[in-house]
């Protein structure tokens, strides 16, 4: 029986393989490291998900699942924050996308025909960047949130003396 693929393009395949499995991982590290950097943020008693727990993320296969997980905690860690802040911001916020990202993810991955794969590969990918983005505005707001009562405390501290 004649070899299909030689050899040497076998292991440019492999070599290919390896990079993009690298390739996705460090994209995964960055969005965890994104999540979790949000959830510092946070004060402990608003927070759903410890920090730390975003590093399940990177985890292959078990991200499947934690995707959900993220979603609804980081969501009400977030709406737990803008309350208590009084930020007005949407109720449960990044919980749509978060959860759109989290099912086609589990559609991609999940045993389907190549349409439906392939369809939610593509859904996948644009909420994924969507949900990023979420969550990095609402990071950036809490930012901004906590440069201005520093502002308002050294303001504050100037007017007693």
């Amino acid at each position: 029986m004649p070899d299909v693929i030689s050899p040497e393009l076998l292991a440019e395949f492999q070599k290919l393989a390896i990079i993009f499995l690298l390739f996705v991982l460090a994209i995964w590290i960055l969005f965890a490291n994104t999540i979790k950097n949000t959830l510092k943020l946070i004060s402990k008693e608003n927070q759903a998900i410890l920090p730390n727990q975003a590093w399940f993320l990177v985890v292959p296969f078990f991200n499947i699942y934690w995707n959900f997980e993220v979603a609804r905690r980081l969501s009400y860690s977030l709406n737990n924050e803008f309350f208590d802040r009084k930020i007005p911001v949407e109720e449960n916020p990044s919980m749509s996308a978060g959860m759109t990202y989290a099912w086609s993810f589990l559609v991609y991955n999940f045993p389907f025909p190549v349409f439906w794969k392939m369809l939610g590969m593509i859904v996948s990918f644009v909420y994924f960047i969507t949900y990023w983005f979420k969550i990095n505005q609402y990071r950036n707001l809490l930012l901004a949130h906590n440069k201005w009562r520093e502002s308002q405390q050294n303001n504050q501290a100037n007017n007693e003396d």
